[in-house]
């Protein structure tokens, strides 16, 4: 017994990091704020420090103490640090492995596009253990890679933020780190995440790490995974972004003509279908936009037009259209994606109200070298309850989660033992 006591400390050595003492678990729990100035979401770890979410970075950073755990550059994090080196830090002397000691990193500021060299370091995080309907307690992972990150890298983030909580499918992700493999041979705990952003700023929407159930309020419990349809997540080599597979797009009912292998994704990693929590609207390449919104006119032309208002082309007097459930009575837009589902987006998430008598089709023109086709940003997620299963490779998404009578502020986060 004690030989395997002592292989188990040595593998948990050897991995890099170790879970502190708590019962077993099969969910964790954090809650997702919606920053109005900024259109940006941050996630809370540690009970009160805040990270931007993001989807596509390859690793967390924080502004840290300058005194901080180093990691060696020899390290295994480090390597996987290391081949995430961003092109927009200038090269210098010490981001090279030559003679190293401390592990280099280039944390990146997603807005602004600020880069840094900076020390890769870990730290313990706390978050909610859940039974999938509320808190039940409280658990510290010890050992969490981050980077370092100077204070100017939170230059234009919401105010208050510690640093950016990655959610990418890379080793150094939160959603890798947080589950399995790190905790070992635990079949009960599932290597996956779940994230519902909420639509408004005096809701907390929900950040999920591992299995369901995950109850909401509607008005009773309901789990929201029945709702989920499910589609392959596709690995772009050249990206750290989740993409999936895009068939085609329709407006009520009618698929539009796009340019042959519009969606695809080519030799250099560009085009293809992403999601991203840093972008606040659907950014579309031009020619997938330029026929898009042609065919979104054809199906609202009965409706009064307004002035346009930035960054949207295309706006309506929304006290012609009727409000449902869903949002404004306007065409349904659907994406029909690679397993031959549907991602329906309903007014709420395709009309952003920008004046008490003015809405716009609150998707952006990416230009004609827009680095993907089709980039859907954080309003067109808001109130649709999303689960990206690692270990399958598959995104599940409900489409709106207003037509069951739920958001994704209705999940309680009352402490009950």
């Amino acid at each position: 017994m004690q030989l395997v006591q002592a292989l188990l400390l040595l593998a948990l050595a050897l991995a890099g990091s170790h879970v502190s003492a708590f019962p077993p678990y099969k969910t964790l729990v954090a809650p997702i704020t919606k920053d109005t100035t900024t259109s940006l979401y941050t996630t809370t770890l540690n009970f009160h420090e805040n990270y931007l979410v993001d989807l596509g970075a390859p690793f967390s950073w924080y502004s840290c103490q300058y005194k901080h755990p180093p990691v060696n550059c020899k390290a295994e994090p480090c390597m996987s640090a290391r081949s995430y080196l961003s092109p927009l830090c200038h090269p210098s002397s010490s981001s090279s492995n030559n003679r190293c000691q401390n592990c280099i990193t280039t944390p990146v500021n997603p807005l602004t596009k600020t880069c840094a060299l900076s020390d890769l370091t870990y730290k313990n995080v706390a978050l909610y253990v859940t039974n999938g309907g509320h808190p039940t307690s409280s658990i510290t992972l010890n050992d969490i890679y981050m980077s370092c990150a100077p204070g100017y890298l939170l230059k234009s983030l919401p105010s208050g933020t510690t640093g950016l909580a990655s959610l990418s499918w890379t080793s150094l992700a939160l959603s890798t780190q947080l589950t399995p493999p790190r905790l070992g041979d635990n079949q009960e705990i599932r290597y996956k995440f779940a994230m519902c952003l909420p639509s408004v700023s005096n809701g907390k929407g929900t950040l999920f790490f591992g299995n369901g159930p995950y109850l909401f309020r509607s008005p009773a419990l309901v789990d929201v995974s029945r709702y989920l349809s499910y589609t392959p997540l596709v690995k772009n080599p050249k990206s750290s972004d989740y993409y999936i597979g895009l068939n085609s797009i329709s407006i009520a009912g009618k698929a539009i003509r796009f340019p042959r292998n519009a969606f695809s994704i080519d030799s250099f990693g560009r085009g293809g279908t992403k999601l991203s929590t840093v972008l606040p609207y659907t950014v579309l390449r031009s020619d997938v936009y330029d026929a898009f919104v042609r065919e979104f006119k054809m199906a609202t032309r009965h409706i009064p037009q307004a002035r346009k208002v930035k960054p949207f082309d295309y706006c309506l007097k929304s006290s012609a259209i009727a409000s449902t459930r869903v949002g404004l009575q306007v065409p349904q837009i659907s994406l029909q994606v690679a397993s031959g589902k549907e991602w329906t987006i309903y007014g709420a998430n395709s009309m952003k109200q920008v004046s008490k008598d003015v809405a716009c089709l609150a998707f952006v023109d990416g230009g004609k070298a827009a680095e993907q086709a089709v980039a859907i940003g954080s309003y067109q997620m808001e109130d649709n309850f999303l689960v990206f299963d690692l270990a399958q490779s598959t995104l599940g998404f409900s489409s709106s989660l207003l037509g069951y009578a739920t958001t994704c502020a209705n999940f309680d986060f009352t402490v009950k033992p």
